[in-house]
């Protein structure tokens, strides 16, 4: 049976976002963060970019280690040789390459460089590439897909199963589509190629994440496996992409989405915090009125919403807030606070990691991690939270490659 996958792209589409970044050790407490909660796949970087090659390497050594779970690591590159070529030696294993398809970026953008049929020529030489390289899955972008001609469409994707690729990823680039379109489209580009379909949705018109369920519903009724491109909460480009959360949450509290399974191990207690920390990392607050882990998302006032509530949630609450992991009351720590970060010192440095259950062997290594946690939090430049601690005192060797960007 078909079923519904997640690929997040925090850390490659999420962070090309104007205004907005996060640190290389950021990124990686992301990608640990979905590894907990069951995502699929996270699409974690630029394998071609030379200031992304310590962390990428990193994050493949924490996977080899067994800290990411399941979850598989997944580069982007253009669909072009040389990218492909400059991914090769960092040992990435999945790869999604992408190249614009419509006549408006053909014309536009590319300028008279490639017309239809070198566009599709160029795809399958990065195909080509990535196979010989050894890359094991490989999915082809076609940018501006909601806007490219359904028949040329349908003719890039069967180049690219033909070429070898995995998976199709339809993109709907300035977020033109609606359910409608999306459905109809998705369902006959699957009914066309016979290859699973990724659904990457922009908010331009505010339906990112109605467009990626609903496209996602038009593969699966086709025959083939979806998988969903999201963001936490919904970080992107422009007005934002498809929330991981509010995804997942439609498709297992919507109505008449029972017979349309996830394939994921989703664990939802890891939402809250998860949201919360991409929230802090990226200084974006999440909206009040966010599904799930907005502060009004369980919040009543209203005489009859309060009472009702009060009597059975299921009155005006669609599923319960401990399920994502949120505590009925959140303790804030008062009075005398030790913390420890680019000042810190070796007693304030015990005594916060005593207090995380953790301690030293020897003071050499207490040294070396105090160092550690003096450039991670210059690297960050805001308090490191408990999970980051904990991160850096378990994985020191990864965590000084993340620290180091050589020019």
């Amino acid at each position: 049976m078909p079923k519904i996958h997640f690929i997040d792209v925090t850390n490659r589409d999420g962070v090309q976002t104007a205004r907005i970044s996060l640190a290389k050790l950021q990124k990686s407490l992301v990608n640990l963060y979905l590894a907990e909660m069951g995502v699929y796949q996270s699409e974690f970087g630029f394998p071609f970019l030379k200031h992304e090659y310590n962390y990428m390497r990193a994050n493949l050594e924490l996977a080899a280690l067994g800290a990411m779970g399941s979850m598989k690591l997944g580069g982007w590159c253009r669909a072009i040789t040389r990218d492909v070529e400059a991914a090769l030696p960092l040992g990435v294993k999945h790869l999604n390459l992408s190249i614009s398809t419509s006549d408006q970026m053909i014309t536009h953008k590319f300028q008279g460089k490639l017309d239809r049929s070198r566009v599709v020529q160029e795809m399958i030489e990065a195909v080509a590439c990535a196979r010989e390289g050894g890359i094991e899955t490989i999915g082809v972008n076609a940018e501006d897909a909601s806007r490219t001609d359904m028949g040329y469409l349908i003719e890039f994707a069967q180049a690219a199963r033909t070429a070898g690729a995995h998976r199709i990823r339809y993109c709907d680039t300035v977020g033109g589509d609606t359910p409608m379109t999306a459905y109809s489209r998705v369902k006959t580009l699957a009914q066309g190629v016979k290859l699973p379909v990724e659904l990457h949705c922009h908010g331009d018109l505010g339906m990112a994440v109605a467009n990626s369920v609903v496209g996602a519903l038009g593969a699966l009724d086709a025959g083939v496996d979806a998988y969903i491109n999201t963001t936490v909460n919904g970080i992107g480009e422009r007005a934002g992409q498809a929330d991981l959360l509010s995804c997942i949450l439609a498709i297992k509290f919507g109505a008449g989405m029972e017979s349309y399974p996830i394939g994921d191990p989703i664990n939802l207690k890891t939402a809250a915090k998860l949201a919360r920390y991409v929230s802090s990392a990226f200084g974006i607050p999440i909206p009040i009125n966010q599904a799930g882990v907005g502060a009004n998302a369980f919040a009543h006032e209203s005489g009859i919403h309060a009472d009702g509530a009060l009597k059975d949630r299921r009155n005006y609450e669609l599923y319960d807030y401990q399920l994502l992991g949120i505590a009925e009351e959140e303790i804030t720590d008062t009075g005398r606070v030790i913390t420890t970060g680019e000042y810190g010192g070796m007693a304030g440095l015990k005594y916060v990691y005593s207090r995380l259950g953790m301690t030293f062997s020897n003071d050499e290594t207490a040294q070396d991690i105090l160092e550690l946690v003096q450039y991670a939090n210059a690297h960050t430049q805001l308090p490191l939270t408990d999970d980051e601690l904990r991160f850096i005192a378990r994985y020191p060797e990864q965590v000084r490659k993340i620290l180091t960007i050589t020019p």
